[in-house]
């Protein structure tokens, strides 16, 4: 990140006017001399960077403090599950794994309960998708281990994993674009399929054509359900960001799913379509009775339909409990606003003599 921070700066040395979208305030903060801060399509602040940063009221309450209310204000439905009652469905005990040894996650532990939802929450850089990955398989933990339903998956590779019934939505829907809406919905229903026999699917007996359309039947009641009848015979390639992700939130929801890993599933979709996410994947945790561990940087989406959140900060949890309290937690208002000088190191918005602080070309004028 420093190395890219320098090149931004040698840019507009040369005298090129630079416009700079990003979510780290920090980073902004480092390299830019005027600040508009946006939320929900309205300007919420302009002017110099140096008065933002003292703006902790409108960081705070685009950041966390207006999910923070929201969450206070939610009456949990009778009968809802919490984790400090229901047995765990998904568990990791102690997970660790760096990269040429950056340590990106280290000694995470989390429990999801049954038919609980649990949002995963953080800054850019805090870990959140490599503790998805290590969960899912897709990489491998240094330390530590990945219980599903008590049984330990860590061995397992990711397919093995999935048909235990453990679901990874990705940030970008990974979909065939070049099949149609239904076809893709189909071959996610495959698993289902009862008679699975190509010999037998080639001779048309009659036991494959029963679920053949069987399976039909529930690509249609999809169809129906999620109001993608008009998409039905277009190629995945050819929809909205939005429309995509509606796909792929059908195509995790089916095969008896036990958990589901949602990683930013609000990214990308206009704020309208934001706003009917967070419904949208209750009815798939009521559907199917699934756990949802959920990561997303719209706090209001989460603190809707959150039973709990985890928060991490440069690889490890700093706050586990009620959305209220974990929002309201100073370790994670300062992970997201820089107060911690860890946070505030990491994004090289410390300066010495216009040099990154820990990070000179020069050793003879190392801070």
């Amino acid at each position: 990140m420093e190395q890219l921070l320098d090149v931004v700066r040698a840019l507009n040395d040369d005298g090129v006017t630079i416009v700079v979208v990003e979510q780290s305030v920090n980073v902004a903060l480092a390299i830019a001399e005027t600040a508009f801060f946006m939320e929900k399509g309205e300007v919420r602040f302009r002017g110099p960077t140096s008065d933002l940063l003292e703006r902790d009221d409108v960081l705070r309450s685009v950041f966390l403090g207006g999910a923070a209310a929201d969450a206070s204000q939610r009456r949990r439905p009778e009968g809802a599950a919490t984790g400090a009652t229901t047995a765990p469905r998904l568990e990791i005990e102690g997970l660790s794994k760096s990269f040429a040894r950056n340590c990106a996650v280290d000694r995470v532990s989390l429990r999801v309960g049954e038919g609980e939802i649990v949002g995963l929450i953080g800054p850019n850089g805090a870990g959140k998708t490599t503790v998805f990955e290590l969960i899912s398989g897709l990489q491998t933990p240094d330390e530590g281990r990945v219980l599903l339903d008590g049984r330990d998956i860590t061995p397992l590779s990711p397919h093995r994993r999935a048909l235990l019934g453990l679901r990874h939505s990705f940030q970008d829907s990974r979909l065939f674009g070049s099949l149609t809406v239904e076809d893709v919905l189909k071959v996610a229903l495959d698993q289902t399929m009862a008679s699975r026999d190509p010999v037998a699917a080639a001779l048309g007996f009659p036991e494959v054509r029963r679920a053949e359309n069987r399976l039909q039947h529930q690509v249609d009641e999809l169809i129906g359900v999620l109001g993608l009848d008009a998409y039905r015979e277009k190629f995945v390639s050819e929809l909205s960001t939005g429309t995509r992700r509606i796909v792929d939130l059908a195509c995790q929801s089916v095969g008896a799913p036990r958990v589901i890993l949602f990683d930013e599933p609000s990214s990308g979709i206009a704020q309208r379509e934001a706003e009917a996410l967070g419904p949208m994947l209750e009815q798939i945790r009521d559907d199917t009775g699934a756990s949802l561990l959920v990561i997303d940087h719209d706090m209001a989406v989460l603190a809707s339909i959150c039973d709990r959140m985890v928060a991490l900060n440069l690889g490890a949890k700093v706050a586990d409990g009620v959305v209220g309290e974990v929002l309201e937690d100073p370790a994670v208002i300062a992970s997201y606003l820089g107060g911690s000088r860890s946070a505030i190191e990491r994004s090289a918005i410390k300066r010495s003599g216009g040099v990154i602080e820990g990070h000179d070309p020069d050793p003879s004028r190392a801070t």
